[in-house]
């Protein structure tokens, strides 16, 4: 259990020494991925074990704390994506922020992440897991409002700060829902309660409650409707930090939170509304984000709603009862996901942060390991059929929505055929036809410290999904049963897509297709900004200035001071060295001697 602690403190210890001690050192940056490398190869060393350690941290009545550390199949293999995208970023980011005035900050911020995505999960708790839940909030808003002197980098940390408070808010009332229930915090417990009948003898109404609650913290930080408005902002952030943090491990924290939860509780503690609920909620936010991934024209932002809508994939999965198949595809997700976010910070680098793919295109000759590597995170993620990762674990969440639920079912294959489309839109306005810029025209395939990171991320991305390799790393793999009408959907979908894709854009100087509420993101934002902050957030604030100004400052605090005032100028003016002033107080206290003596 040695190695599982060195695991967890590692990330911030060396953090806290490359800020507090090393701060303006050129070596903080090696320093930190040396820190992630060791964390990666901890990982591996850990896989395979199954134990529990930690210490009391707080006693709170009958309540008692724990600092507490699960290793198991779950956890395991979950750091192995944790540490393995973090370890290919960090080297990935030795060159892309090389030149960087805040790069040793950046790298601190990267170190504090890895420490907040540790204690996630390895958590044995649900307090444990919620205080690292704020803190790998904390430090995805440091990250994406790393370059903070642009208004929009600082407005997006913002908004991703405040739309995760709201989930967090959701999610420590289902916390304490969930222990007035069951009376139990720990996994373990939870496990006890469910299998000793507290699950069917609890009320479905309030369990149903305390999952939704719970789930509302998967809603801010998985980014689903309606909180889902932060993540395409976050895009503002540096792209290796986008690729780590908004593709591959915090966003998809959600997924496995409530993936936790249904093993300790069981699977048909979902069952009915709350069930029913995360599944269309994550069906939804499938299609509504792919929908919005066709009309955008800046790289990061594709890549962003596909993530949106993949995980929306995987929280569909959860409230269909199969949550194995949803931490399937978070498994093979994150390597190519990651893959394709960092694809995407090579072609950004190599024309000069230039991120309108409409302004690219001709790159396939200009970086052709860039454009392979790009192209295998494609393939897997528009699944490719039986040789990408991707596939193997989207034919399981269509499986889950064939058996589950048919109108999801439809649903999801649309998202099938919309994924194929809108890569196939990026990759071909990208990589292929003419150079429609200076900035493309002068791009060059970038260095090792860059490439050799997408070039590991691209061989994940095909082998991933097969046995042999996710068996070994841990990943939670459902059994798969074969089903010939998901297979022909797949596959219709899949030639549709990327037939519709090079059909509408090969050649293109331009997009052929214009449609505003797909562009225009269903006009989320400008509602939440003109309506909702508006007439709710400014309105009452303005109530409040009003009593703070009037009641507070005006009357009761203001008020006091002036009388206080009043009363010493009276006695100033008293005391103001006048014989007659001083013959007049003495006359009136004489008076005032005799009126009190004599009645």
């Amino acid at each position: 259990m040695t190695l599982a602690w060195i695991l967890f403190y590692l990330p911030i210890a060396v953090a806290a020494v490359n800020q507090l001690v090393l701060r303006r050192n050129p070596l903080v940056p090696y320093l930190a991925t040396a820190a992630a490398g060791a964390c990666f190869v901890t990982s591996l060393l850990l896989l395979g074990t199954t134990e529990t350690s930690g210490f009391s941290w707080a006693t709170v009545g009958g309540l008692d704390i724990k600092i507490a550390l699960k290793l198991d199949h779950l956890s395991t293999g979950m750091m192995v994506v944790v540490t393995g995208v973090g370890l290919l970023v960090h080297v990935f980011s030795l060159a892309y922020m090389k030149k960087d005035e805040a790069v040793n900050r950046y790298f601190c911020g990267l170190g504090l992440f890895m420490f907040s995505m540790t204690g996630i999960v390895l958590s044995e708790n649900f307090i444990m897991m919620f205080i690292f839940w704020e803190l790998v909030g904390l430090s995805s808003y440091l990250l994406i409002s790393h370059w903070y002197h642009k208004d929009s980098a600082a407005d997006a940390g913002k908004k991703a700060f405040l739309c995760n408070r709201l989930g967090d808010f959701s999610f420590m009332i289902g916390v304490l829902l969930l222990w007035g229930i069951s009376g139990s915090l720990t996994f373990e417990g939870l496990k006890s309660w469910a299998d000793g009948g507290g699950v069917a003898a609890a009320s479905t109404g309030v369990l149903g409650a305390a999952i939704l609650c719970i789930f509302g913290g998967a809603v801010g930080k998985s980014a689903q409707l309606p909180l889902h408005v932060w993540l395409p902002d976050a895009m503002e952030g540096p792209t290796p930090a986008s690729a780590l943090i908004h593709a591959a491990t915090m966003v998809a924290a959600g997924v496995y939170m409530l993936f936790r939860l249904q093993l300790s509780i069981g699977a048909e503690a979902f069952a009915g509304f709350a069930g029913t609920t995360i599944a269309w909620i994550g069906g939804l936010t499938a299609l509504l984000s792919a929908l919005m991934a066709s009309q955008q024209n800046d790289i990061k932002r594709i890549l962003a709603y596909s993530t949106l809508s993949q995980l929306g994939y995987m929280i569909m999965a959860v409230g269909l009862l199969a949550g194995e198949a949803g931490m399937f595809h978070l498994y093979t997700h994150a390597w190519f996901k990651a893959l394709l976010f960092l694809g995407a910070g090579s072609i950004i680098y190599a024309c000069h942060h230039q991120q309108n793919i409409w302004k690219m295109g001709g790159l396939l000759r200009k970086m052709p390991i860039t454009a392979a590597s790009f192209a295998a995170g494609t393939a897997a993620l528009i699944a490719v059929p039986y040789v990408t990762s991707g596939f193997w674990s989207k034919e399981e969440i269509l499986t889950a929505a064939y058996n589950g639920n048919k109108f999801l079912f439809v649903i999801a294959v649309a998202v099938a055929f919309l994924t194929a489309f809108y890569m196939t839109r990026a990759f071909v306005v990208t990589f292929l036809g003419k150079p429609r810029s200076d900035d493309a025209s002068h791009a060059h395939e970038v260095g090792p410290f860059m490439w050799i990171p997408l070039a590991v991320l691209a061989i994940l991305a095909i082998v991933s999904g097969f046995g042999f390799v996710s068996e070994k790393l841990n990943a939670t793999r459902p059994e798969h049963t074969a089903n010939t009408t998901v297979l022909i959907a797949s596959i219709a979908t899949l030639v549709l897509g990327v037939g519709a894709g090079f059909v509408l854009y090969r050649g293109k100087e331009s997009d052929p297709l214009s449609i505003p509420l797909f562009r225009d993101r269903f006009y989320f934002d400008g509602f939440y900004d003109n309506f909702l902050v508006r007439y709710f957030q400014d309105a009452f604030a303005a109530i409040i200035h009003f009593f703070d100004e009037l009641l507070i400052n005006g009357l009761l605090v203001g008020g006091l001071s002036r009388g206080a005032v009043s009363v010493g100028n009276l006695f100033r003016k008293l005391q103001g060295g006048q014989l007659q002033a001083y013959s007049f107080a003495f006359g009136l206290g004489v008076i005032l001697v005799i009126y009190f003596t004599v009645f």
